[in-house]
């Protein structure tokens, strides 16, 4: 049954009202929004702590920085007096150079996620340490400190349909666990970066094993899996 959410008035600044929501409450973690109207613009953040009051609390410090960041005015177009005898054409800016994109500080959107979707599965703790320790070799969700694997836990539930129980749901792909697989699998074959080249290159017609996907590396990994299987016994005169 979804958590009934509750909700009341705090005053931040004298001219905005912030409204405060309560998403998730159990007795180890609790998370709460924290919405407030500037110019017409709904803004909200997220916090979560062990108590209420702390979560509110990093909730509003977010909010407080995300209303104290200056919004760019739109830009303003100078029309002419004169009628123009022409249309004119006007190239479009180029696109700036895209960047990798930062791990965010703040997982709270992730982890508050990640709790609706535990309660669509109806897996309490128990069963959610029991997919964490299939999927990650751990059974605390506290010790997934890196943000991918967070993000790939979250994706893994997403696609779980209930009723389902956690020894027999499919696991997350995990890429830094597939890539050290594979260095594990060509080390005991002792091949070198031109065998594993030229084994890409023939099978899955790439150059890198960063330029397969997720998919493609497992079955990369199966592969090696199965030569080593077929090689001959080194005790074999």
């Amino acid at each position: 049954m979804p958590l009934q959410a509750e909700k009341g008035i705090r005053n931040m600044r004298a001219d905005l009202a912030t409204q405060v929501d309560l998403l998730h409450a159990d007795g180890q973690r609790v998370v709460v929004r924290v919405s407030c109207s500037s110019g017409g613009v709904l803004i909200s953040a997220l916090g979560e702590a062990p108590g209420a009051e702390q979560a509110e609390d990093r909730a509003l410090a977010r909010l407080q920085q995300r209303l104290a960041k200056p919004t760019a005015p739109a830009p303003v177009q100078k029309i002419s007096s004169q009628p123009s005898l022409a249309p004119v054409a006007v190239e479009p800016a180029p696109e700036p150079a895209s960047e990798p994109t930062p791990e965010p500080e703040d997982w709270s959107e992730e982890l508050t996620a990640v709790e609706m979707e535990l309660q669509r599965l109806n897996w309490d703790r128990s069963k959610e340490g029991q997919y964490l320790q299939r999927a990650f070799g751990h059974s605390s969700r506290s010790r997934l400190v890196r943000y991918g694997d967070l993000v790939a836990y979250l994706k893994a539930l997403r696609i779980l349909e209930p009723p389902l129980e956690p020894t027999a749901a499919a696991l997350p792909l995990l890429r830094p666990a597939l890539l050290k697989t594979s260095d594990e699998l060509l080390g005991q074959l002792a091949w070198g970066a031109e065998e594993g080249r030229a084994f890409l290159v023939e099978h899955f017609s790439q150059t890198s094993r960063q330029q397969l996907s997720d998919a493609q590396l497992q079955e990369f990994n199966q592969s090696l899996q199965q030569l080593l299987l077929n090689a001959p016994s080194p005790q074999t005169a």
